[in-house]
């Protein structure tokens, strides 16, 4: 007698491997069914070694053959075990990396003026009113502006001694640990630095500090894609980037290659959204009015052109340039449309970050390889 090669599946697909819901053949167990007149060879792969599984499954597939098929049939089944992988872990930070900082995080935009600096404080403050441990380290070495937004331009931070070394403790407010180059340099005097003393300087900011325990550490870049970014880049693993954007064009434009920046090969930071800030115009007086100024959904369109998440929109209002200027970041003010707009913005990038542990591998910090170029080095 011929066997019917597509009978004997129909049968199997009756019977189940013990512990297992499904039958042999929606699981995958069933590799093959090979018919040779009256002889048939089923190849199963089991997930467990353990001997009662594998003979109950040999019996099991030649009871049901014989009863449901052919009586006289031959029949050998085969069965090899592949023990399904350990679950990786969630990624660690790879690299030079900041004892007990969980999250680092770099705001950065490709122009200057679409509010970075701002974004970067409401962010500090929401994360901080959540309930998580919050550092910022201001990285716009020629223009450090977040000593001015938390009302902390006349504090100096202390000196502290952590393991018998001498450490920076970060100046404190609104729950945020802080460290600046504004700190160091008087108002009035201008940062007229090379490369090299840049970076010296960010270096000690970011390894020579006791900040502690931090779930997010956000680092404001200056604007532009140049030397100061793969300093950073190339001293820390980069969690993942934020870009920040107004509506208009031009600076949709810049944006654009701020996402290109970190997208990189030889870098490889993910970008985990873009913000829209100064979205529309609201006038106090008239707050459910929108008026689109630098037009309408640019950041937005241009996150779903580039495929990367939109985080959020940020109005453009006076109190939000008034907050700034006063060092009392709007985010903290309560039941306004601002705190909603910066709750929902941050909500969004900490379930952006959460997935990108859960799914991506950590990023590592680069070398700088050319005076033109970089790349990506596993660092101990």
């Amino acid at each position: 007698m011929k066997l019917d090669r597509k009978e004997i599946i129909s049968a199997l697909e009756t019977i189940s491997i013990a512990g297992e819901g499904k039958n042999i053949v929606d699981s995958g167990a069933l590799q093959n069914v090979m018919t040779f007149g009256d002889e048939v060879v089923v190849d199963l792969v089991l997930s467990s070694p353990a001997l009662h599984i594998k003979k109950r499954a040999e019996v099991d597939v030649m009871k049901t053959i014989h009863e449901k098929v052919y009586e006289k049939a031959k029949v050998k089944v085969n069965i090899k075990v592949e023990t399904p992988e350990p679950e990786k872990k969630a990624p660690e930070i790879k690299g030079k990396a900041i004892p007990g900082i969980k999250n680092v995080v770099a705001i950065a935009s490709g122009k200057g003026g679409v509010g970075k600096s701002t974004v970067t404080a409401n962010l500090a403050v929401t994360l901080a009113k959540m309930g998580f441990k919050v550092g910022v380290l201001d990285a716009d070495i020629y223009g450090p502006s977040v000593p001015i937004m938390f009302d902390v331009a006349a504090e100096r931070p202390l000196s502290v001694t952590v393991d018998g070394k001498s450490k920076m403790k970060p100046v404190e407010n609104y729950g945020v640990k802080i460290l600046s180059i504004g700190f160091f340099t008087k108002p009035s005097q201008a940062v007229i630095w090379r490369g090299p003393m840049a970076a010296k300087a960010l270096n000690q900011m970011i390894f020579d500090a006791a900040w502690g325990e931090l779930d997010f550490l956000l680092v404001d870049l200056p604007p532009g894609t140049g030397d100061i970014h793969l300093s950073i880049m190339q001293s820390l693993p980069i969690t993942g980037s934020v870009v920040v954007s107004t509506p208009q064009n031009v600076a949709l434009a810049d944006a654009r290659k701020g996402v290109a920046m970190f997208q990189q090969e030889s870098i490889n930071v993910p970008v985990l959204g873009i913000v829209e800030n100064m979205a529309y115009f609201t006038p106090q007086e008239l707050p459910e009015n929108k008026y689109y100024i630098f037009g309408e959904q640019g950041a937005k369109n241009l996150s779903e052109d580039l495929q990367i998440p939109f985080l959020g929109e940020i109005p453009l209002v006076q109190s939000l340039r008034e907050s700034g200027d006063i060092g009392r970041p709007a985010a903290l003010q309560e039941d306004t449309p601002l705190e909603e707009s910066f709750k929902e913005l941050t909500r969004n990038m900490v379930q952006e970050t959460v997935k990108r542990n859960k799914s991506l591998p950590p990023t590592e910090a680069i070398k700088i390889t050319t005076m033109a170029g970089c790349s990506a080095v596993k660092t101990k």
